[in-house]
């Protein structure tokens, strides 16, 4: 059994990938609301997949009966191992390793889904740091193969090696890291992607041709504006804020635009608006 802590778009594909492995998954929401986005939101995923003939009617019903929801937190009891993937906070996370510590199994893993929050600030929260690791999945996690297994100065050797194999049995691709603020990937995109928004930022270029360029000319499968909105330009920020906090570089403070688009609620596809205009396209 798999217990994942948060309901969104995040959590919810955690849960589709695990269940579709044969996974039994509970996932956890204090309140109801976010539940039923999260089972809507599975059902639509996979509902998908069958129209695309990449599923069955009868996997498609098996992998749903694989999944319930909760918003007690003591249905996570006897997980043997819990990913967080809650909002990228480390105040919110730290509270929920300080919870999830007093309500699971002695013998059971705690993983954080965290994209730059150090794993040892969340292991200080808890009793256990030799069982806290990150597990960090991508976006769209059914679809993205590669997922980075952190391992933070405390996380036990054999912490590390049932996380590998438990990555492995989803069919993902994994990668350790040690544990400092953007593991591998956020530490060599972000400066990437900041440098778009500032070249936007300056004038330098429109949207467009900037993604154009990107897309067009180096074969990435979306421009870096595009991908910002993808992400969401509030967990952009996030990202960012955490890397410029431990390494004070220039490349990893978020740009001034970054955070007034972020202040007006223009956060990308999932708000509607960001460097491009979703609402309009719908």
């Amino acid at each position: 059994m798999l217990g994942v802590v948060g309901a969104g778009f995040m959590g919810t594909g955690i849960a589709e990938t695990a269940a579709r492995a044969g996974v039994e998954v509970t996932v956890y929401e204090p309140e109801q609301a976010p539940l039923d986005r999260s089972r809507a939101q599975l059902s639509a995923s996979t509902q998908t997949a069958v129209d695309r003939g990449k599923s069955s009617v009868a996997d498609r019903e098996a992998l749903l009966e694989r999944v319930r929801w909760t918003s007690d937190l003591d249905g996570l009891a006897d997980a043997p191992l819990v990913i967080e993937a809650v909002v990228e906070d480390q105040d919110v996370k730290m509270d929920v390793f300080r919870r999830l510590d007093g309500v699971v199994r002695a013998d059971a893993l705690l993983a954080s889904n965290t994209s730059s929050i150090p794993i040892a600030e969340l292991a200080s929260a808890t009793t256990r740091p030799e069982s806290v690791l990150g597990i960090h999945f991508f976006s769209p996690v059914p679809v993205m193969r590669l997922v980075e297994v952190v391992e933070a100065l405390r996380t036990s050797a054999s912490t590390m090696e049932a996380a590998h194999a438990f990555v492995e049995r989803l069919g993902k691709r994994p990668i350790r890291t040690k544990d400092r603020a953007g593991f591998i990937v956020n530490m060599l995109l972000i400066p990437y992607l900041t440098a778009a928004v500032r070249m936007f930022e300056e004038g330098f270029a429109s949207a467009e041709d900037i993604d154009a360029g990107m897309h067009l000319g180096c074969a990435h499968p979306m421009g870096p504006l595009q991908l910002c909105d993808f992400i969401g330009l509030d967990v952009m920020y996030a990202i960012c804020r955490s890397l410029h906090d431990e390494f004070n570089r220039a490349e990893y403070a978020p740009p001034p635009l970054l955070k007034r688009m972020v202040a007006s609620g223009m956060l990308g596809r999932k708000s509607g608006r960001g460097f491009y205009d979703y609402e309009e396209a719908a």
